[in-house]
């Protein structure tokens, strides 16, 4: 998991992470609500939910600073990981 972003570069690498951990994420989310769709529990403990919350905060900060839309970005590379699947 990435540590610091302070790039769009990083918000990129943050978003494939999460995508590379199966999750269905939006970047309004607090990561304490999300679930196990099958087990109905936490998908991440307290620790691992405010890193990411802390990351996430780091990535809006980050995308306002190159005045990128953290919402484009994060659709994009959604679209780009579900269609080169779909291939």
């Amino acid at each position: 998991m990435i540590e610091e972003i302070n790039s769009v570069a990083h918000v990129q690498t943050f978003f494939n992470e999460l995508l590379a951990e199966d999750l269905n994420f939006h970047p309004d989310s607090d990561f304490t609500d999300y679930i196990n769709g099958e087990t109905r529990l936490p998908t991440y403990t307290k620790e691992e939910a405010e890193l990411r919350n802390q990351l996430l905060k780091q990535a809006f900060a980050a995308c306002e600073n190159e005045s990128a839309d953290i919402y484009d970005l994060c659709i994009d590379i959604q679209n780009k990981a579900r269609f080169s699947k779909s291939k």
